[in-house]
């Protein structure tokens, strides 16, 4: 077992959640509602930053959503999420949102969101995440940019 500070990889953290959407999701229209999405988007990147951390995680920021498909009834949607970067107390987490057509097999990329997390002890406050480490150019391109935003949300809150 790694220790609670240890450095750990993005591929650590990943988790992919998988929802049926059924006619309770949706509008009249058959759309299913972005509200719904949205609370499977933060389920998705809680448990990333869960298991990075390895500690109870907020949400403590959304970054802007847009929605570029709906997601119909009858879809099978895909939640992807891993850590995109790890400061002190607090984690981005990117989650993909992929809907999937269970007859066709056509999917479409629906989605995505930046989320940020800060762990928590047992007393509810803030406390100390591993570094992330990336393996791949294309992880250390996302924590890059990650760096990026983290840096503008916090001009923002000043």
């Amino acid at each position: 077992m790694l220790h609670a500070h240890e450095p750990k990889t993005v591929r650590a953290s990943r988790i992919q959640l998988a929802q049926l959407m059924l006619p309770e999701h949706a509008n009249t229209h058959g759309n299913v509602h972005g509200g719904w999405i949205m609370k499977l988007v933060d389920e998705a990147g809680a448990l990333a930053s869960t298991r990075h951390a390895a500690h109870r995680t907020v949400t403590v920021a959304i970054d802007q959503m847009i929605f570029r498909h709906p997601v119909h009834v009858g879809d099978l949607v895909f939640f992807n999420a891993e850590v995109s970067f790890a400061g002190r107390t607090s984690m981005e987490v990117e989650v993909q949102v992929v809907a999937e057509n269970p007859i066709t097999g056509e999917r479409v990329d629906t989605n995505m969101a930046y989320l940020v997390y800060v762990a928590i002890d047992e007393h509810g406050k803030p406390t100390q995440v591993p570094p992330l480490i990336t393996e791949t150019p294309e992880e250390q391109a996302r924590m890059d940019a990650a760096m990026v935003r983290q840096k503008r949300r916090l001009e923002q809150r000043k």
